[in-house]
């Protein structure tokens, strides 16, 4: 049977539970196989799911969950016709107000119905927390003559349903939606959909939560959105211990520190009390101790707060009414980690990314009561109330690139997911060493993949190359491709591309004047995926299996996927093009929000999210009947469809849409318009070449030609993707006419005026064909397909062209400005875009594949 040999990636947990996919070659591992998987050798529980299948029935992509244990050398995966029993089951029980999973370690039950999410979560027997329930507050804003009036309005969830995600013996998916609700006006807003993985013989409690904006910008501000648990807690209060995890250590306290100056206390306890030695007094020796411990402050509060990208600050308070917070410690990045203890144990907490995506906190409130509470901030209360509205009430067509005219800025329907740890501990205070292990286990946590060569040789996405070393010109372009990559890596640290809406994206044109990226002037600013840098770094990570490349590809399709696309509302399934606010954009068009963007995510780790986001865009084409992409270029009147759609980037982004429901569904509907779609193509007078503006009917899937206009430009049809996914649809549904089309298309793009006339009869005479660098890829196909060497030259001239034309030879080498506002040493690259940066690398990883032995052998034979 198909065996994959696996490893961990570098710089992530390299053992515990991980969750991983894998691919698989057609017709090889049929639904009705087991998977085994080995660790040196001995068979490791296993956990597996299909996530997509070939059109003959067979497996293709697979999740997997599995515990690897420490120092694993050797990792493969099978499939087996055998069908293996696991050993070791987590439990499930469903009671009338409950679901409760039992881990074998701890017991955990959500609710059905209510405000809290958790009701009680038990460890070794013991009540570790309860109550945990989503909290939110929404800051209102009025003006009384000249007075501003802020009005912080809380809220809390509100359960709507409750369902099993996923079952197994190694880890079971708790998903519940619902709405935080105030129980004052009744106003429900701001849905969630928060999932809890459990693994068995765990006592770790691993939460993904997303909220969605349902708000009105100019009345509902963000002042804060996060989740809260009570912690019961025992004991004296100078047992009671707080630990948070900062940048260089751990930042440790006990609610009353036992050190006194009248009458003195032996430094001996207040060590052992900072060792989180638990203290024991009795009435007849310790009486002065006890005498001392009368007078000492009760600190009853904890907050760490990343108010920054380069600040936070541990404050602490006894909570009396109108006493204030003092700082403890300040320092640049804290860890998003902390918990509370007293003497039957206590609660730890995490969160991913708790710096990158600030303003966050962390909260530990009322020590001194029965039950503390505990408060996970996504946006933390103590920063600004975020600000959903545009940044001008005009638009800027012309200058600025916004797309048009029309002011098109809605955050309605936008979302956001963050990732949460809980873990209890029983009867003592955790060590530093395990607020690391946890820091570990949210921040970097353990992914298991194969080798480039396996997914290369599996063509798992499509057609891209391995790197290649083998001429000057190769090892040019590698390195080139991997300078890029530094850059863009360093431009994140750099430019503090942070914040909990920004976090993953990159920026879309530099302004080598400011030595800065525009990212005050309309559509130049945020990129939101135009051009697709997001299968830039997937193809590159494939081919390299790079962690730092993955980290980046990871943080782009969280954000890209939630953030730049809308999950309600008339606009649901499309997104909204560049600009300075991400949801800025007078154009909302697929092409931003389609499934293509995701799916390398999605299949490699099975993440549950991601399905929710296929299920968005699934049905984007209907989003076209409220945003015709092309509403202002044809007469409505006069059409005989309702809407349009231009083979690229509208009906390739549905294509990639539909391509992901119907290999994960088996959804005959998807596939079928698909095919419906080909064949309008196939009747168009230059078939796929054709256009690319066309009427679009969303109901039946039928694309109706109009002629030959392809409004923004022939590279458009191209540039956002519709080359992979045309190529890797090409794979699936084995058509030679549609493989001949993409040829076709590939080949007259590159084909002289005098050759288009020709071919055309002269109908394309209107249309350009501009930016041949971002159709490389088409015509490498094209080139490949046709064995035509003159052809692949021209592609290979054109992509060392536009770096010649925007670098001088220099390519992506960056140079420093030493004295800048925005640096000192500044690394720069005056003449970048992410538009020229994520199209010229995708076509060249291509470009590589197919034609490669057409390359010449020094790159600066193409700069004469």
């Amino acid at each position: 049977m198909e065996k994959i040999k696996m490893h961990f990636l570098e710089n992530r947990k390299q053992y515990g539970y991980v969750n991983f996919g894998s691919v698989w070659e057609k017709g090889k591992v049929n639904r009705s196989d087991s998977f085994v998987l080995k660790v040196n050798e001995e068979k490791c529980e296993l956990q597996s799911r299909v996530t997509a299948y070939w059109p003959d029935g067979s497996v293709k992509w697979a999740a997997h969950c599995a515990n690897i244990k420490k120092e694993a050398q050797q990792i493969t995966l099978e499939a087996s016709t055998k069908q293996m029993e696991p050993k070791s089951f987590i439990q499930l029980t469903k009671t009338q107000g409950a679901i409760v999973i039992d881990t074998g370690k701890m017991k955990v039950a959500f609710a059905n119905q209510g405000n809290y999410l958790i009701q009680e979560m038990d460890l070794d027997g013991k009540k570790s927390a309860c109550q945990g329930q989503l909290i939110a507050i929404l800051e209102e804003r009025s003006e009384d003559e000249e007075i501003i009036i802020k009005k912080e309005v809380p809220y809390q969830s509100i359960i709507k349903e409750t369902m099993i995600e996923e079952e197994g013996s190694q880890k079971i998916v708790i998903r519940i939606s619902g709405v935080h609700k105030n129980e004052v006006t009744q106003r429900e807003v701001l849905p969630f959909i928060v999932r809890f993985t459990l693994y068995y013989h765990s006592d770790e409690i691993h939460m993904t939560h997303t909220f969605f904006y349902d708000g009105i910008p100019e009345f509902d501000f963000l002042k804060g959105i996060g989740f809260q648990i009570n912690c019961p807690l025992e004991g004296k209060l100078y047992n009671r211990h707080v630990k948070i995890l900062g940048e260089n250590g751990v930042f440790h306290e006990a609610m009353q520190l036992l050190l006194s100056w009248r009458p003195p206390i032996a430094d001996s306890i207040y060590q052992k009390q900072l060792e989180g030695t638990f203290l024991h007094f009795d009435h007849e020796g310790d009486n002065k101790t006890l005498e001392a411990i009368e007078d000492m402050t009760i600190w009853s509060s904890y907050r760490v707060i990343q108010n920054s990208v380069n600040h936070y600050l541990i404050q602490k308070s006894t909570e009396k009414k109108n006493c204030c917070y003092i700082s403890c410690v300040d320092g640049e990045k804290a860890k998003g980690v902390a918990g509370v203890f007293g003497e039957n144990g206590g609660l730890m907490v995490g969160m991913r990314n708790f710096w990158e995506k600030y303003p966050s906190s962390i909260w530990i409130d009322e020590m001194k009561e029965d039950s503390c509470k505990i408060t996970t901030w996504i946006w933390s209360p103590e920063h600004e109330a975020m600000d959903f509205r545009h940044y001008d009430d005009i638009g800027h067509a012309n200058a600025y690139y916004e797309g048009f005219h029309e002011l098109g800025a809605t955050p309605y329907g936008i979302a956001n997911t963050n990732e949460i740890i809980l873990k209890g501990v029983t009867n003592r205070v955790a060590t530093d060493i395990e607020l690391d292990e946890l820091y570990e286990t949210i921040q970097k946590p353990a992914v298991l993949i194969a080798s480039p060569k396996y997914y290369y040789e599996k063509k798992a996405f499509g057609l891209w190359s391995l790197p290649s070393y083998e001429t000057t010109s190769q090892k040019w372009l590698e390195k080139q491709m991997d300078l890029a990559i530094e850059f863009y890596k360093n431009e994140v640290k750099q430019r503090s591309w942070y914040g909990l809406f920004h976090y993953g994206d990159f920026m879309h044109t530099y302004d080598r004047n400011r030595h800065c990226w525009r990212y005050d002037m309309g559509g130049y600013a945020w990129q939101n995926t135009e051009l697709v840098p997001t299968y830039w770094l997937w193809y590159a990570f494939l081919r390299t299996g790079r962690e730092d490349i993955y980290s980046l590809a990871e943080a782009m399709a969280r954000h890209c996927s939630e953030v730049d696309v809308y999950h309600l509302g008339e606009y649901r399934g499309i997104g909204s093009r560049h600009n300075v606010i991400h949801w800025g954009c007078s154009c909302k068009e697929p092409r931003i929000a389609m499934a293509g963007h995701h799916r390398f995510f999605y299949y490699l780790t099975g993440d549950h999210r991601m399905e929710d986001i296929f299920e968005d865009v699934k049905d984007a084409d209907f989003s076209s009947l409220h945003m015709d992409p092309l509403r202002f270029f044809y007469d409505k009147d006069k059409m005989v469809f309702k809407t349009h759609a231009r083979s690229g980037p509208d009906w390739s982004s549905y294509v990639a849409n539909w391509m992901t429901q119907w290999e994960r569904k088996e959804d005959e509907h998807y596939k079928n318009k698909i095919l419906v779609g080909i064949e309008d193509l196939k009747k168009a007078p230059l078939q796929l070449t054709s256009g690319s503006d066309y009427e679009y009917d969303p109901e039946s899937g039928h694309l109706r030609y109009i002629g030959e206009f392809a409004t923004g430009g022939s590279h458009l049809a191209l540039c956002m993707g519709a080359a992979q996914i045309w190529m890797e649809l090409a794979d699936i549904i084995e058509d030679e006419e549609w493989e001949k089309m993409i040829a076709d298309f590939g080949v007259f793009y590159f084909d002289t005026p005098k050759e288009k006339e020709r071919k055309s009869k002269g109908i394309t005479q209107s249309r350009e064909f501009d930016h041949g660098y971002m159709a490389a890829s088409m015509a490498a196909y094209g080139a490949h397909y046709y064995k035509d060497s003159t052809l692949a030259n021209k592609v290979w001239k054109s992509l060392f062209d536009v770096i010649y034309t925007f670098s001088d030879k220099k390519g992506f080498e960056p140079v420093t400005v030493q004295e800048n506002i925005f640096s000192k040493g500044l690394l720069e690259i005056p003449w970048i875009s992410t538009n020229v940066t994520a199209q010229w690398c995708l076509n060249i990883i291509v470009a590589l594949e197919l034609i490669k032995q057409e390359l010449k052998k020094n790159p600066f034979d193409y700069f004469e």
